[in-house]
């Protein structure tokens, strides 16, 4: 028999709906895929070959992780962040997704959720007996919260522990936190722990990047990865930076992850210290103003009077609101759309939304990014006619749904 607890979860619905929409392909309909997330560029050719060179690496690792990787990533975010982080402070994981499901297991206090948040914050939560706490964001502040929105719900109970989740740039607005500072003065008052999750920072438009680790990082975990940056999202490499106060939180996910999944595959781990020790300047250069160019395309395109959208400012994501819908839930919504046009989306419903708010979650990553980069790396012009030529099937989706805006 099922445990009551996870009697009523569902298939994280960003990996459902890739299944869904390749189902769909198969029985000859043309989907756009604009629901599932993943990066459309290749990994690094020399991290590719590091990883055939160390395919004979056939030993269990330390299960914090392979050294000299924990000291390249830590050197690389010491460098990046201004702050001095050893080797000691890093913990590898099988992708960022399980250290943040074993870091729900362990934290005792509430989870604080910004609405809206990525899929899998609030399911990890349930399934780790936490109380999560909902903070419903407005588009004007860029869907992030508010010190003074954190603050008024750590003030029904000062006593407890809390855990904030901080994703910049955001799954799934495509928006980053502006306002760090003011969030980073509550977290130094109360009881308040920060994950950060940084999977998409290396994809920022912004060349000023900050986190809020910049603004308290003796409170601040930091979760990234390869998997977004790098393309790498199959090889399921991500990490954990916990500074030297959160020590016991540090100790006690090695514990659980000797008992769950030991140790990172070992090949992988040897090819990812490539990853931070060697320059990737240019890939990340055209990784992120390919995406900046497709990304403003969709959004020049797509905003209207029939939707409302923000401007992407990193990531691979946009979040329409279609005010002239009339649906009774976003996923009926999203349904329809799917069914009219071949666009899969994912409802806003699914990231915390009250599902009779027309929002959906629209990825701008279905084309050929090997193509796409190779292209632009000779010619470095990046136009509406690049984009045109080299991600048609981005062109179309959007034609389709905004010839949808118009007719509901």
């Amino acid at each position: 028999m099922l445990k009551n607890i996870v009697k009523n979860l569902e298939a994280s619905s960003t990996l459902k709906i890739n299944e869904i929409s390749r189902e769909l392909e198969e029985k000859g309909n043309k989907i756009f895929k604009f629901g599932f997330g993943q990066s459309p560029f290749q990994v690094p050719v020399n991290i590719v070959n590091e990883l055939k060179i160390n395919a004979h690496q056939n030993k269990y690792l330390p299960m914090q992780g392979l050294m000299d990787l924990r000291k390249s990533i830590a050197k690389y975010t010491s460098k990046k962040k201004d702050y001095s982080y050893s080797h000691k402070n890093v913990i590898i994981g099988p992708g960022s997704k399980e250290l943040m499901f074993l870091l729900q297991v362990i934290f005792d206090g509430e989870i604080i959720l910004p609405v809206p948040s990525w899929v899998s914050y609030a399911p990890q939560a349930i399934i780790g007996r936490n109380k999560i706490q909902m903070v419903q964001t407005k588009r004007e502040n860029n869907w992030f919260p508010t010190a003074f929105e954190i603050e008024k719900i750590i003030l029904k109970d000062k006593n407890k522990n809390y855990l904030l989740f901080l994703n910049s740039p955001n799954n799934p607005s495509g928006q980053i936190c502006e306002n760090l500072e003011e969030i980073s003065e509550i977290t130094k008052k109360y009881n308040l722990i920060i994950l950060s999750d940084e999977i998409y920072s290396e994809l920022s438009f912004n060349k000023n990047y900050q986190s809020i680790s910049n603004f308290c990082p003796e409170k601040t975990i930091i979760s990234t990865g390869l998997s977004k940056w790098c393309g790498a999202g199959g090889w399921r490499l991500g990490y954990f930076i916990i500074p030297d106060n959160l020590k016991n939180i540090k100790d006690t996910l090695n514990i659980l992850a000797s008992e769950t999944f030991s140790a990172v595959s070992a090949p992988i781990q040897y090819a990812a210290i490539k990853a931070y020790e060697l320059d990737h300047k240019n890939y990340l250069d055209s990784s992120r103003k390919i995406l900046k160019a497709i990304g403003n395309y969709v959004y020049e395109n797509l905003n209207s009077n029939n939707v409302l959208i923000n401007k992407p400012q990193g990531g691979f994501y946009l979040m329409p609101e279609f005010i002239k819908a009339k649906f009774t839930s976003s996923s009926e919504m999203c349904e329809n759309i799917l069914k009219v046009t071949g666009v899969a989306l994912l409802p806003g419903s699914d990231f915390g939304f009250d599902e009779k708010r027309m929002i959906a979650r629209l990825s701008f990553t279905d084309f050929d990014g090997k193509n796409f980069m190779k292209k632009y790396e000779n010619q470095k012009i990046l136009d509406d006619v690049l984009i045109k030529n080299l991600a048609p099937k981005i062109v179309e989706g959007v034609n389709q749904l905004k010839k949808w805006s118009e007719s509901i």
